[in-house]
């Protein structure tokens, strides 16, 4: 049995809190895309697997996100598990204003236009059925309709504010 935290040193929950706790979260990396007058995407770590059957994943976005009025509108998304010789991509949809398409990125229009990312580990298209209000984002839920989970790699994971490789 392990001792029970100090209670006394608990701190109010704030928006820094959160960040300080998430921090110590090793998550994997994904990249949400999504068919617009552009293409658009951004990286996410917030991806969960909510339902086998039906086959449903969520995400989460902020509304102040570049992407949102995108998803916001979109029918389909693309979801994209990154590789650990990923991480200069998960790095460009991560940063503001950066050319997320253009070279050296890879990408083709996939099912029902969804852009579709080359060299991921795994893909999906999915159907959004749900956009769900959660704070100063949504959580968007999505029905998978197809995708191919054989890419070759090791996951790229987000870990105290840096992408790293899985380790044995």
């Amino acid at each position: 049995m392990t001792a029970s935290p100090d209670l006394r040193t608990a701190l109010p929950a704030t928006p820094d809190l959160l960040r300080s706790v998430f921090r110590q979260h090793a998550a994997g990396v994904a990249v949400i895309t999504a068919a617009g007058a552009a293409p658009v995407g951004f990286t996410a770590t917030s991806l969960t697997s909510v339902s086998a059957t039906p086959p449903v994943i969520s995400f989460g976005i902020g509304l102040g996100a570049s992407s949102w009025p995108t998803v916001a509108e979109s029918e389909y998304v693309g979801v994209h598990i990154l590789g650990d010789h990923q991480a200069d991509l998960a790095g460009t949809f991560a940063r503001s204003g950066a050319d997320r398409f253009g070279e050296p990125t890879r990408w083709f229009e996939g099912p029902h236009g969804v852009p579709v990312l080359e060299g991921v580990l795994a893909w999906l298209v999915c159907k959004v059925i749900a956009r769900v209000p959660a704070g100063d984002h949504r959580i968007v839920l999505a029905e998978a309709v197809c995708g191919d989970p054989a890419g070759a790699g090791r996951p790229l994971l987000y870990h105290q504010g840096r992408f790293n490789g899985l380790r044995d």
